[in-house]
């Protein structure tokens, strides 16, 4: 299938831009899309729920073996995690995991927050280091959604 993307850039901050692509659809309609692309391509932000860590960590990847090649850089950059999960959105492709934890609590809305911020091409893995507490199903929910929209 077909999918072309024209880009405006707009000055976000000092070290990021963010770039509003029109992806045109087989179709031929059209909607406005953001992608977050910083110095390197890679953005990270951590949060700490009941003394567990989560890492966010997002990329511009063209498609998804180029995902799948982020995934396993992010998962040898953390060897001793627990979870390693991911939401990937591309053109026409959206994947997810849970990688261990219980089903629809980690990639899920992993997933649902890419695409809540109108993001494409974009693959967000989130890593888990266990604190030790338990944290349920709304937890990690909210957990695994935090660290992947911040």
């Amino acid at each position: 299938m077909l999918c072309l993307t024209f880009f405006v850039m707009m000055f976000a901050s000092s070290q990021a831009f963010r770039h509003f692509p029109i992806v045109l659809s087989p179709r031929g309609a059209s909607r406005l899309l953001a992608t977050l692309t910083l110095e390197g391509g890679v953005y990270e932000a951590e949060i700490v729920r009941k003394k567990s860590r989560f890492i966010g960590v997002a990329s511009h990847v063209a498609d998804f073996n180029e995902a799948e090649r982020f995934i396993n850089r992010v998962r040898g950059d953390h060897p001793k995690s627990r979870h390693v999960v991911f939401g990937y959105v591309g053109c026409n492709i959206e994947r997810s995991t849970d990688d261990g934890e219980p089903t629809g609590t980690a990639g899920s809305p992993v997933l649902s927050a890419v695409k809540g911020e109108g993001l494409s091409e974009v693959c967000c893995v989130v890593v888990r280091y266990s604190g030790g507490i338990k944290l349920g199903a709304g937890g990690l929910i909210r957990a695994y959604g935090g660290a992947a929209r911040e």
